[in-house]
């Protein structure tokens, strides 16, 4: 079970506080950050807030003073006198904002894909359509499992992270239809990743599977039961989280 330390939702135009609305399948957006240390530090926040914004604009629910709001929401509710391991949530809709923090969950170290035939609504984009992929995550453990969304026999990425892919040292991608997390965007400037239609028929080429995200960080994984897949190495993913890693340390402020 989720344990949150914090869930409070506002009204946008004046920051009056209202009672606690998730959003989740309302028309907006949301992004989700690594709070971590004392004092706090939040991981990737400039490139958060910026693909945040862009989705606000692309759902035409962006008004200018957001930034400023919320920055002035995580100051208002963030002891910078704390220790943190947490995930701040920012959702927004047309009136409210909503923010929570929940205990961030380490990932196991056998860690398990199973494939689902779903595609998110607009995938581009984090948006709050996740009512059918909340339902499949309620019904694993998220320490150790996820969901691989496929939609025409092609993998696109899991309810909660990105996936690149290694064959042979190379590192790949799928091509479209996916949401290019900050995660995966710091990856990209780090490394080259290839794209490619991951085609379900076809994974069994690949030693590594790997997923990138807010929430787990880089995580192996061991298997994918359905399809009788075993990592073969761990080599990259370990160049991975060596890097990841050294990102983490080099984090000096709560906005950065």
């Amino acid at each position: 079970m989720v344990k949150y330390l914090l869930k409070k939702s506002y009204r946008h135009k004046d920051l009056k506080e209202l009672k606690f609305n998730d959003l989740w399948d309302y028309n907006g957006v949301f992004t989700t950050m690594w709070i971590y240390g004392k004092p706090p530090k939040i991981l990737f926040f400039n490139s958060h807030i910026n693909s945040l914004v862009k989705s606000l604009k692309v759902f035409k629910i962006f008004k200018k003073d957001i930034k400023k709001k919320i920055l002035k929401l995580i100051s208002l509710n963030i002891n910078k006198k704390k220790s943190y391991n947490h995930l701040l949530r920012v959702a927004l809709n047309k009136n409210i904002i909503s923010i929570s923090l929940r205990q961030r969950i380490k990932p196991k170290k056998n860690f398990y894909l199973k494939l689902v035939n779903y595609k998110r609504i607009k995938p581009e984009y984090k948006n709050l359509k996740y009512k059918i992929i909340l339902k499949y995550l309620s019904k694993i453990n998220t320490s150790k499992n996820d969901i691989a969304l496929c939609v025409n026999k092609k993998v696109l990425e899991t309810g909660t992270s990105n996936l690149i892919f290694v064959s042979k040292n190379l590192i790949y991608s799928p091509v479209s239809k996916f949401y290019r997390g900050n995660n995966f965007k710091f990856y990209e400037k780090k490394f080259k990743i290839k794209k490619r239609n991951i085609l379900i028929k076809e994974l069994i080429k690949y030693d590594e599977i790997i997923l990138l995200g807010s929430g787990k960080g880089v995580v192996s994984v061991k298997s994918i039961e359905e399809i009788n897949w075993k990592r073969r190495s761990q080599k990259i993913y370990k160049k991975l989280l060596h890097t990841f890693q050294s990102e983490v340390k080099k984090q000096k402020y709560l906005y950065n």
